[in-house]
């Protein structure tokens, strides 16, 4: 049965990429197809497959939607300000062209901290696509640093939810962990972002252009550097002071305050507003012209929460049909290093569900109850194994896929060729960063 279960679900990873490849069919068509495929032939009932698509779309969309559209508005009033152009222009300044991917590198790391890796893409894609036409360099050897920062930090770094919820699982301590993952993180990040960038864009170069933010008129009077460095980091400004909250020693209500407004959703609605004015009314655009901009912007984000939502109702039916469970019983039985275990279940899941999250937080069920009666067990490095292996070989039935490809305007083979490697590098790099570290320790 799970050698059917695991035939099934390639077959039907096959039919999106072919959907997609040679019948040209639009991303969400091909994932909702390859959805009712698998679905069906793995013996879910009708009531199931609805009930399991529309739960998976939900759990994806329910945090994003509002997300999506409010960053979007953000990035095209800091394109169309001038206010991209303008911390683009600092940095080819001050850097020069050759050292753009390091700078790119460390926005990623640190921006990647506070915020989920969607929010992230969402602050920073903006920048690079302006330093992208500065600089007129290879768009992967600016974006693909920045995203090797994004991705690290969400799938290792805690305060994220999957590194939270396995250190809870397997009760490991958090302060070692945070420091075992930062020392494992940065050489990882620094492989898979600029050493790898270097080398990926000489060999493809996109031939899409970034739909989304691209093609702007700027305004004639460009706002000031301070300006626009301080309205791409508010979000980030707001969400830091968010995740600090419960150590400042306030009051409850005004932690609860400072929760509120660092939520990402109202701190980027806060962005937003912030930017209308100082970028918009204060550069002379008029209400009638902030509302056109603001239209412009949210038409393309349609395909985007399309393409998203149909990627989490195929990650939902690959989880209800049994996929990740059969997984998990199959890698139980071999004899292997809990460590090695662990890194091999989460990457498993992590193929089969698309989630880096369910990933980690599944796999950590699974080995918890495995070393209970062992001794001698790093759990700290447990996290951080079970969640390099929760980033490997990220593919179609992965939002982060969707997302990065069409913000970036890839096709599908080159999303393959630079994301997907991108993310395998840093999975495996950092597993193997842990086992030098479980030598030492």
């Amino acid at each position: 049965m799970t050698t059917y279960l695991l035939l099934m679900t390639l077959l039907s990873i096959v039919i999106v990429i072919i959907g997609v490849s040679v019948f040209k069919w639009h991303a969400f068509i091909s994932l909702v197809i390859a959805s009712l495929f698998l679905a069906i032939v793995t013996g879910l009932s009708l009531n199931q497959i609805v009930s399991a698509y529309e739960t998976g779309v939900g759990s994806v969309l329910g945090h994003l939607v509002g997300i999506l559209a409010l960053g979007t508005i953000l990035g095209k009033m800091m394109a169309t300000s001038g206010a991209g152009e303008q911390v683009a222009q600092f940095f080819v300044n001050k850097l020069g062209v050759k050292l753009l991917p390091w700078a790119m590198l460390l926005s990623g790391f640190v921006i990647g901290i506070p915020v989920f890796f969607e929010v992230g893409i969402l602050i920073v894609l903006p920048l690079v696509i302006s330093i992208h036409k500065t600089s007129k360099q290879n768009l992967l050897l600016i974006a693909l640093p920045v995203i090797a920062g994004l991705s690290i930090v969400h799938g290792l770094v805690p305060p994220h939810p999957g590194a939270l919820t396995a250190i809870k699982i397997y009760n490991a301590d958090l302060g070692k962990v945070l420091l075992y993952s930062l020392v494992i993180a940065i050489p990882a990040s620094i492989i898979a972002g600029p050493v790898f960038a270097r080398w990926i864009n000489k060999r493809v170069v996109p031939k899409g252009e970034p739909g989304l933010i691209s093609g702007e008129e700027k305004s004639k009077q460009l706002p000031s550097v301070g300006l626009s460095f301080f309205i791409i980091l508010l979000p980030v400004i707001l969400m830091v002071v968010a995740t600090l909250a419960p150590y400042l020693g306030v009051s409850s209500t005004v932690k609860e305050v400072m929760s509120f407004i660092g939520s990402p959703l109202i701190a980027l609605l806060i962005g937003v507003f912030v930017a209308f004015y100082f970028l918009g009314m204060a550069q002379g655009m008029g209400r009638n012209q902030l509302k056109k901009l603001s239209e412009e912007s949210l038409l393309p984000v349609g395909s985007i929460i399309l393409i998203i939502g149909a990627g989490g109702g195929f990650k939902q039916i690959l989880i209800d049909s049994g996929v990740g469970k059969s997984i998990g019983e199959m890698s139980q039985h071999l004899a292997l290093s809990p460590l090695v275990l662990a890194f091999i279940i989460a990457g498993l899941i992590r193929i089969a569900t698309g989630s880096a999250t369910v990933a980690l937080t599944t796999a950590a069920g699974i080995i918890s109850p495995i070393i209970e009666n062992m001794s001698g067990v790093n759990v700290e490095l447990l996290v951080i194994v079970t969640g390099a292996g929760s980033l490997m070989f990220s593919h179609v039935n992965d939002a982060g896929f969707w997302m990065v490809k069409e913000y970036l305007g890839l096709s599908v083979k080159e999303t393959f060729q630079t994301w997907t490697v991108l993310e395998t590098l840093l999975s495996f790099i950092a597993f193997g960063g842990a086992m030098l570290l479980s030598a030492v320790l």
